[in-house]
Order: structure tokens, then sequence, then C-alpha cells
């Protein structure tokens, strides 16, 4: 018999497809957008080479969760749960001191 379960692993988006999800929904936010500019200091014809860095995408994943509602507004446009994007941000920051894992 074939079962259907599948693991939170499988289902989860790959980190990679999320923060291009958030980069693209970032890019049609031109206030957020514009303000993520500023403060990265990457100018808009440095985006496309930026989003091979992870550090670029750690910093934009970071952006976008310090602001809850911000991070759930692209949820809800996205279809992304807010698990998976949580998830994307943990494999793209650096750990934190109170993870364990300095």
């Amino acid at each position: 018999m074939q079962s259907n379960f599948k693991t939170s692993k499988q289902l989860a988006k790959d980190p990679q497809e999320t923060a291009i999800a958030v980069l693209g929904w970032l890019a049609n936010e031109p206030d957020l957008f514009s303000r993520f500019l500023a403060l990265t200091g990457v100018e808009p014809a440095q985006v496309r080479n930026a989003i091979n860095d992870p550090g670029f995408l750690a910093g934009m994943l970071d952006f976008l969760m310090q602001h809850e509602p911000t991070a759930m507004a692209f949820c809800e446009a996205s279809g992304t749960t807010p698990e998976t994007l949580s998830a994307a941000w943990r494999h793209f920051s650096s750990p934190g001191l109170d993870s364990g894992e300095y």
C-alpha cells in the first residue's frame, strides 16, 4: 500500500525559491523596495547580480522579517506560509548567539 504522507521538508519550498519570490514581491512594492535598497546601498542595476549573493538574500529576508505586517503581506500575496518564509530566513541568516550554533 502506498502512503500519501509527505514530510514537512517535502512540502516546504526551497529557500532560494522563497528568496526570489520575496525579491519579486518587493520589486512590485516601490516604497518598500526603495527603502530596502536605500538601507543596503545596493543600486537597482546591481540587484540582478546580488540575487546570487547569500548575504544579500539574508539581508533581504531580515528586512522583511523585521516587520511582521510586511512579512504577513508577502505571505498573503504570494501564498507562502509564514513557516516557509521563516525557514528561508533561518537558512540564509547567520546563527545568533542564542542559537547555540556560534
